[in-house]
Formats: C-alpha cells, structure tokens, sequence
C-alpha cells in the first residue's frame, strides 16, 4: 500500500504545503510574504499572521494539485522547528487540528535537516541526483551556515557551525546597509555579476576547527563603507557592484576553506550543498570547479528545493513514517536547536 503524507512548512515568511505518495512529490505549493520588504527584514509578527491567512489556501491547493483527497492521507508531516515561534505556531496548530479531525499520525521534522535531505526528493519526469552514505553537506541558509557529516537519514553529525551570524545573514546586514533592498543575497548575487572580486578585501576570521564566524567579516564591511562614504558621499553607488563582488567571494571563500579541510579530514569525497544560500550562482560555481580541482563528486539541489518549502519537510516525513518515528500532540515547538 502506497504512502500518502501531507507536509507543512511555516518555520519563517514563506508558507508551503507539500504532498508526497510514498517518495515521490505530487506538488509543492508555496505562498510568499511581501509585507516585509519595506522593513528590510522579517517582522515576525506580520509574518505569523500571514501564515494565519495563507495556510488553508495553500494546504487546499497543494491537495488538489496532487489529486489527493485529505480523507487519503495517512499522516501529516510539519516544521516544529527552528524558526520563528509564532510562524512555527501556525503550522504545528493546523498540523495538530488535522491530524486529530481525521486521526491519522503527526510526524515532526527538524527544518534542517529537510534542508539537507531535499537532496533526495524525487518527482515524476525529474532526473534526481542523489548522494549516497555517508555525504557531507554545507548547509547555508539565512539563520545557519554547518558543515554537517551525514551518515544515514536520521543519523547526522555536526562537524562545525557559525558562532554567531549566517552566511545569509550577513549577506541580507550588508545589503541593508548599502540600501539595497530585501532579501539582499539574491540581489548582491546580480549585481557581484558586474563587479570585481577582488577590488576590496575584507577581514575573515580565523576560527579555530570546522566552526564559522560571519560577524567580524559584517563589521569590516560597515567600516569600509564609513570610511570611504566620508572621502566620497556617493561611494556606494559608485562601487555598488565592486562591493557586491568583493563581499559575496569573501563569504564563500571563507565557506570553502572550512569545507576543504572537512573532506580532508574525513576522507569524504561525495559533497553536497543546501539550504538558501545555496541558489548562489558563485557558490555553485565554486562548487563546480572544486569538484574539477579535487575529485568531488558534488550535489547541488534544484533551485525550487534551495528556499524553504514543504516538499523537503515532507522527504524527511516519508522517511520517519517507515521507521514508526511519530510525535506526540503534545510536543511544542522550538525556535532554537541543533540537529
């Protein structure tokens, strides 16, 4: 008997429902939250009350593109956590409602590590790229930056992880203070495509082990900005592509040091990347010429699997479904936790 699994992401501003026949994705549906942009970040308060106007619509949707019927679903997968504990509320207390009203199992899922298991989503006419035991995987998103050693799907080891700011966030801290708009890491993305790369250097910092630092790299780009913005009031704009440029080839330079000295040390060739971060056209760029320099065999997900979505929440679900891995309805959720 084949496998029906509704899966539901909320855990920041984008609210998506997903559903799955046994591995394989029937849809993947995903409702934006535009509200933010004016304040250059997410407001999570806005952001839950979103999640409160979108979900059904989304869950409905989601359904009927897969031609599934909720009275077929035999459990429903959800985003405990982390994330935004009212964003992440929305949806554990939709998944726990629905669950009851057709008494069928809830299964919770750690947002990470969907991120890192998106790679083995597979859908019908889509060539799936899959890594195989045990991988590495450089997960990269707004809120983490991990080297994680993956050895089966519930059996995960963190190598390293940032010690205060993300990739991403650094990314989208920048951007805000060059008056670019928000999300900023896909608008540096266009804009380092003009620049330089080399035209500035910016401080990176020297951590000790397979651990990431992204604070010092944000002050010494605002410091920059402050000294030259006194010389030349229209610095910014002048240099805005050079800045991009230099910014975006110091964050993923510092991203693939940590990685190199990871597949050196653990012998571990078959490298993957996930997470937002990873629809970076330089990072995948870096990743394809590594994988030429030294051997890798690499594994870069599709662009509609890089954001945060519920097609990957839902692979995890699948997976937790065959080893009888269900959750209480008591469970609350988390905002912070490791995997």
């Amino acid at each position: 008997m084949s496998v029906k699994i509704l899966a539901i992401e909320s855990s920041c501003d984008d609210t998506s429902a997903a559903v799955f026949n046994d591995s394989k994705l029937l849809s993947n549906v995903i409702a934006s939250q535009k509200v933010h942009e004016s304040y250059g970040g997410v407001v999570p308060e806005l952001a839950s009350r979103a999640h409160q106007s979108n979900i059904l619509p989304v869950v409905h949707e989601a359904l009927k593109q897969a031609g599934v019927r909720k009275e077929e679903l035999n459990a429903i997968a959800y985003t405990r956590g982390p994330g935004l504990m009212g964003s992440l509320m929305v949806g554990t207390s939709f998944a726990k409602g629905l669950s009851i009203s057709l008494g069928i199992p809830l299964i919770d899922v750690n947002h990470l590590q969907g991120h890192i298991m998106a790679h083995f989503i597979e859908r019908e006419g889509e060539e799936a790229h899959i890594p195989p035991f045990p991988f590495l995987c450089l997960l990269v998103s707004g809120g983490n930056s991990q080297i994680v050693k993956v050895k089966s799907f519930n059996d995960l080891e963190i190598m390293g992880q940032t010690i205060d700011d993300a990739a991403g966030e650094a990314f989208d801290k920048c951007a805000k203070v060059m008056g670019l708009p928000y999300p900023g890491g896909p608008v540096i993305d266009r804009l380092a495509k003009e620049g330089n790369p080399k035209a500035f250097t910016f401080c990176k910092p020297q951590i000790q082990g397979f651990d990431y630092s992204f604070s010092g790299l944000k002050t010494s780009f605002l410091y920059t900005l402050r000294d030259e913005v006194k010389k030349d009031a229209d610095f910014i704009e002048k240099r805005k592509n050079d800045l991009c440029a230099s910014l975006q080839n110091t964050v993923i330079e510092i991203l693939m040091d940590k990685l190199r000295k990871a597949v050196k040390a653990t012998g571990i060739k078959h490298v993957a990347v996930a997470g937002g971060v990873s629809a970076n056209s330089a990072l995948r760029n870096a990743f394809a010429e590594h994988a030429e320099k030294y051997g890798w065999d690499i594994y870069i997900p599709k662009f509609s699997y890089t954001t945060d979505n519920a097609a990957m929440i839902g692979i995890v679900g699948y997976h937790k479904f065959l080893d009888g891995e269900f959750s209480d309805i008591d469970l609350p959720p988390y905002s912070r936790v490791i995997i």
